[in-house]
């Protein structure tokens, strides 16, 4: 796999011209910005994923593929999260 101007990799950097190359960088660069803005938007995601981190290193479980499947198919796994936001809401 080569890899392009910019960082990107592909198979056949000569599929591309330069134009799309940089079509391509940008596209890339407002897709970071748009997730960005996202996620920023979305304080659940932080919680989900800093809970799901926490656990693991907590439990070091073998199976991380299984133990991810298990945190994240928790039917009370909703509520944690909401009751995180409501207590980061009072507490600002």
């Amino acid at each position: 796999m080569a890899t392009l101007p910019g960082g990107i990799q592909g198979l056949y950097p000569e599929a591309l011209s330069p134009e799309q190359l940089e079509k391509l960088r940008d596209f890339k660069i407002q897709t970071r910005i748009t997730n960005e803005k996202y996620l920023r938007t979305h304080k659940e995601v932080e919680w989900l994923i800093s809970g799901f981190f926490r656990e693991m290193f907590l439990k070091r479980p073998d199976n991380i593929q299984e133990f991810a499947a298990d945190y994240f198919t928790d039917p009370r796994l909703p509520n944690k999260i909401h009751m995180q936001l409501i207590k980061e809401k009072k507490a600002a």
